[in-house]
């Protein structure tokens, strides 16, 4: 290996959105990060929506007047 052409390798503090904190190393100093093992559905268990660009809530908005108009035409038989 060639001297001084790599980044150093230190320790780096983990930041999580849902506000978790754990230390690693890295290049890099500081992460951010949407989604760590505390808050992640398959580690939890618990189904949780990550929604970064609003499709989840766009396509909600869309289908919402096909759900009401089934469920009307349900009770309508």
């Amino acid at each position: 290996m060639k001297k001084d052409i790599h980044p150093t390798f230190q320790k780096a503090i983990v930041h999580c959105a849902c506000g978790n904190e754990f230390e690693t190393f890295s290049t890099a100093k500081e992460i951010k990060v949407e989604i760590c093992s505390q808050c992640h559905p398959l580690f939890t268990g618990q189904q949780k929506i990550v929604d970064t660009k609003g499709r989840v809530e766009r396509f909600r908005r869309k289908y919402q007047n096909v759900a009401e108009n089934n469920k009307a035409s349900k009770k309508k038989q």
